[in-house]
């Protein structure tokens, strides 16, 4: 195949128009065979107010050499396809047990189903589409499912979100390709397959979920909901013997994998007890910042297509002098600020986005970074200690930083989402009434004063970059700007350890996606996870060949 980069065409152009445009640079008449595939596509507006869509297409077509001579042209080369490959295993007889069913999980549960294995998936939460109607109900009444809501249930954090396909990690071998295609498959649009920032949308995802897990039932998946991994046993040689559900069920079994979710606070308490190496790891916190969406389009994209167009994203980050980071997370265009605590009294926000993106703000997460001194300065400010009982670091101290967050959240709103303006968060003010546009939320608001939430380092920096952040984007840091707090689930506070084999201390427990640190968002988690169901896999052929 060939692969063209860099096509550029007004974002008005039509698809007759993009097919001459890859003729006429392959210089093919009108009448030679043209097979085509777009492989990416992404909007160029930094010429404002020409815009441009920049395509890169593969074409299937005889004498590559020949054309690629003709043509002579640095962004023309030859392509393959790159095939994602999982092991083979001969006859698995082990039966792995999964803790959750979010992205990790499942795709780790999906890559096993295909290599021979029949899993079993422990799923604390309940299926998406009854998991679905708990979330719509506590946001509707505020009364809180604590095994079924925003973070947990079939489909993971993630399924109430943007639903953002994009990820940063590397990708060598082709396992991106591989989640986009399985989304396509099980119903997602093809366009997820091509599109630079691709998103999927809370309505779609979770239709999506839902066929992938009848699918993975039909083929010797089991799936547990409400269950959750309670407790297990480990033999004289340190490896795993048995795994306990819901304090009642034993089930023997050597390989475990943690795909836990990042809210799984009592399961990171249990596996701390059990023995298991974890780290408190560094991650951010902040609130949830709402703008009008056409403010945004108009910045984006300038005033000649600021309504032609789809919600413009955006992307802000600086690095402050005081050596944090602040930057925008989980930006949802046209999207909503959702009530997402998992926890009673405790309060957590963050957005989420339907396929259309048609609500009238856009809003993201303004984070500031934290780290384990962070984490033990607010414990001994709070009088707490922050070392554990035997008087060393506590692994789990991000996890009570975030519960003192979210503690402190809640009784600001008394249980409703708390939110200020910018203007008088600015200047320690509770916030009466909105400014020229309207919150758009999942849940109950109030306004009310934020200030105080955050330790008063961290509200510095998030003020200062805000005021930074509207060099980019010109009055991102608007008196009316609507914050919602608090932002404290960005990513996992905790890193379960895990070796070269993707095991931990204990063999066979692997732990696995974004609740062991290992990944932060739906495509990392489901990219690790199928790194794990391929760890697993290459464990099971040596055993098969030492024992053959």
């Amino acid at each position: 195949m060939i692969r063209i980069n860099q096509i550029k065409l007004p974002v008005t152009h039509t698809a007759a128009q993009l097919e001459q445009k890859i003729r006429k640079i392959l210089k093919f008449t009108a009448d030679t065979p043209l097979k085509y595939q777009i492989i990416k596509k992404s909007i160029d507006a930094r010429k404002k107010p020409d815009l441009f869509y920049v395509y890169s297409v593969d074409v299937e077509t005889a004498n590559e050499q020949k054309i690629l001579k003709k043509v002579n042209d640095n962004n023309i080369m030859l392509t393959s396809k790159k095939k994602y490959i999982l092991p083979e295993i001969k006859s698995p007889s082990a039966v792995p047990v999964i803790a959750g069913a979010g992205p990790a999980g499942l795709f780790c549960a999906y890559a096993l189903m295909l290599e021979g294995f029949h899993p079993i998936v422990a799923e604390r939460g309940k299926k998406v589409e009854e998991r679905t109607t708990d979330v719509q109900k506590f946001w509707k009444t505020g009364i809180l499912d604590t095994a079924s809501n925003v973070q947990f249930g079939e489909g993971g954090a993630g399924t109430f979100s943007d639903g953002k396909l994009n990820t940063l990690v590397k990708d060598p071998v082709g396992r991106n390709r591989f989640v986009l295609e399985t989304f396509v498959k099980f119903g997602a649009p093809e366009h997820i397959l091509y599109e630079n920032k691709p998103h999927i949308g809370t309505d779609i995802l979770a239709d999506v979920i839902r066929r992938m897990r009848t699918f993975m039932t039909e083929n010797g998946v089991e799936f547990l909901f409400e269950t959750c991994v309670t407790g297990f046993s480990v033999a004289a040689n340190g490896s795993l013997q048995s795994v306990e559900l819901n304090h009642d069920r034993q089930i023997d079994a050597a390989c475990l994998i943690l795909a836990i979710g990042h809210s799984a606070r009592d399961t990171f308490s249990l596996l701390q007890e059990k023995g298991l190496h974890m780290q408190a790891k560094s991650f951010a916190v902040g609130f949830r910042v709402e703008h009008p969406q056409s403010e945004i389009n108009l910045t984006q994209y300038g005033k000649l297509y600021a309504d032609k167009l789809p919600a413009a994203p955006y992307k802000v980050t600086a690095n402050l002098s005081s050596g944090r980071g602040v930057y925008s997370f989980c930006m949802c265009p046209g999207g909503y600020v959702v009530n997402a605590s998992s926890e009673k009294h405790h309060l957590a926000v963050n957005g989420m986005s339907y396929s259309d993106r048609g609500g009238s703000n856009a809003n993201s997460a303004i984070i500031v970074s934290v780290t384990p001194e962070d984490f033990k300065a607010d414990a001994i400010r709070h009088g707490e200690q922050p070392q554990d009982p035997g008087g060393t670091e506590d692994a789990l101290s991000g996890v009570r930083f975030q519960e003192r967050l979210e503690e402190r959240a809640w009784q600001i709103g008394n249980g409703k989402i708390p939110q200020q303006l910018f203007g008088d968060y600015c200047k320690n003010r509770a916030s009466v009434s909105y400014g020229a546009f309207l919150s758009t939320t999942k849940g109950a608001a109030v306004l009310g004063n934020l200030r105080g939430l955050l330790p008063e380092e961290l509200e510095e920096s998030f003020i200062e970059g805000m005021h930074h952040f509207s060099h980019a984007i010109p009055k991102f840091d608007r008196d009316d700007a609507i914050l919602s707090g608090v932002e404290s689930r960005t990513s996992s506070p905790v890193r379960i350890v895990r070796d070269e084999s993707f095991q931990s201390n204990i063999r066979g427990i692997y732990p696995c996606g974004e609740g062991a640190g290992y990944a932060g968002g739906i495509m990392s988690a489901a990219m690790d996870g199928l790194k794990v169901a391929e760890a697993i896999g290459r464990h099971m052929i040596s055993y098969e060949t030492n024992n053959s």
